[in-house]
């Protein structure tokens, strides 16, 4: 099977692609070009592709012939602007990126033709935060606050309008966030800032730590969109999914700052940010019994491991290992675990 990632480059893009490939499908990409020091360029994975398509979303024009050209029978559709925080400062490109690019993918997985079944990757947060603090489903009421979830939350709403208006293939909405893992070098991302403070001897200066959301490892996250492409290819699976972990990693930023400084070890710490910042939700939390009822899916790695698996990639590449292979060694650890559970 030939499946289209777009978004390749970000962080969950490459996981995902490292993670096709490894189960042995073929695998292409459109994205802009990766960030200096991203997972994608470290591990030098364009050579595991079989299209490396360099394409800005919002050119719609160019993004329907590069999927045409590239004649995928699944996508898989993440390219976004992701940043809450970028959303304030650029909302125009935002929401230029995240609705208008997605209408372009739209229109070129309808050219082409040859599409059998397509996922779109929305976010936790499109739901109106009404401060539920036992997990927004499916059903919820959408909307957003910030640029950024207003932004996804109308992505969404043009996904759902589209499956109901055009034939051209089954199409589902997963909505996740949180998502934590090796390799991400975003800035203003929890982990990233971090890592990049451990890394330095400088406590990571940490925004609004008693905020709570669904902690969750990358490998967790794309196996259930994995297991809703399989779903489409079975004639179901349509609509909107949460992923999202169970209660016990409902955690605050300051459950996984400690978690990860105690894992790091060596003196790390981190420091409460007390400025003034742009509106983030104080909780945020998922409720994805649907994927585990009809779909069958778990999250294999539970908070603590999530946290663990994270800081030992930064750790092991820090001290010199290759980050593809210690990549695929997760990914190998994590198949032999999902395994088990099967």
């Amino acid at each position: 099977m030939h499946v289209l990632v777009t978004g390749h480059t970000g962080f969950k893009g490459a996981w995902l692609s490292l993670l096709l490939n490894g189960r042995g499908f073929d695998v292409s990409g459109i994205a802009l070009d990766p960030d200096p020091g991203t997972l994608f360029e470290a591990a030098e994975l364009g050579e595991v592709l079989r299209h490396d398509v360099r394409q800005d979303i919002r050119d719609q024009e160019g993004t329907v012939a590069a999927i045409s050209r590239i004649a995928p029978e699944v996508v898989i559709h993440m390219a976004a602007q992701p940043l809450v925080r970028r959303s304030y400062a650029e909302p125009r490109l935002t929401i230029e990126s995240n609705v208008m690019g997605t209408l372009s993918v739209l229109e070129g997985i309808e050219a082409a033709g040859t599409v059998s079944a397509a996922v779109m990757v929305t976010t936790d947060k499109v739901y109106r935060n009404v401060g539920r603090g036992d997990g927004y489903e499916e059903a919820d009421a959408l909307g957003g606050r910030d640029p950024y979830s207003a932004s996804k939350s109308m992505a969404d709403i043009l996904v759902a309008s589209w499956a109901a208006s055009f034939d051209s293939c089954p199409i589902a909405i997963a909505r996740a966030g949180n998502v934590i893992g090796g390799g991400d070098v975003s800035k203003d991302r929890l982990v990233p800032d971090l890592i990049r403070g451990f890394m330095t001897g400088e406590p990571a200066r940490l925004r609004n730590t008693e905020a709570v959301r669904p902690w969750q490892h990358v490998l967790d996250c794309l196996n259930g969109y994995l297991l809703l492409v399989d779903e489409l290819g079975s004639g179901a699976g349509s609509g909107a999914w949460n992923f999202g972990p169970d209660a016990s990693s409902f955690r605050t930023v300051r459950d996984v700052a400690d978690h990860a400084a105690r894992t790091w070890g060596h003196g790390a710490r981190w420091i409460s940010d007390e400025r003034e910042h742009p509106h983030e939700e104080a909780v945020l939390t998922l409720n994805a019994q649907r994927a585990r009822r009809e779909l069958g899916w778990r999250d294999v790695l539970d908070f603590d491991d999530a946290v663990d698996w994270t800081v030992d990639w930064y750790k092991r590449v820090e001290e010199g290992s290759s980050p593809l292979d210690v990549t695929q060694e997760q990914i190998k650890e994590y198949e032999s675990r999902l395994g088990d559970r099967r």
